[in-house]
């Protein structure tokens, strides 16, 4: 496997945005349950995501390679909801 800087310092940035959202929102302690939720689901889109495209970098056959491209697309759909 090999280290893309690009993807690496990507994934660090969605780290750091994700550290300072849950910061935010442990001092305004004001999110509801159903935020709570959204938020949860949210971050496991993300994280679904992060692994897809760390697979898509190391995929060689095409139809590996078509049916990562497909769920990184629902992916990004869901996370546009």
């Amino acid at each position: 496997m090999t280290w893309d800087g690009d993807d690496l310092a990507g994934q660090a940035e969605d780290a750091l945005e994700r550290q300072q959202a849950l910061a935010d929102a442990q001092a305004n302690r004001t999110t509801t349950p159903e935020q709570r939720a959204r938020n949860a689901a949210l971050e496991s889109v993300r994280l679904s995501r992060s692994r897809i495209v760390s697979q898509l970098n190391t995929a060689t056959n095409p139809a590996h390679r078509r049916m990562l491209e497909s769920a990184l697309q629902s992916l990004d759909a869901k996370m546009k909801e």
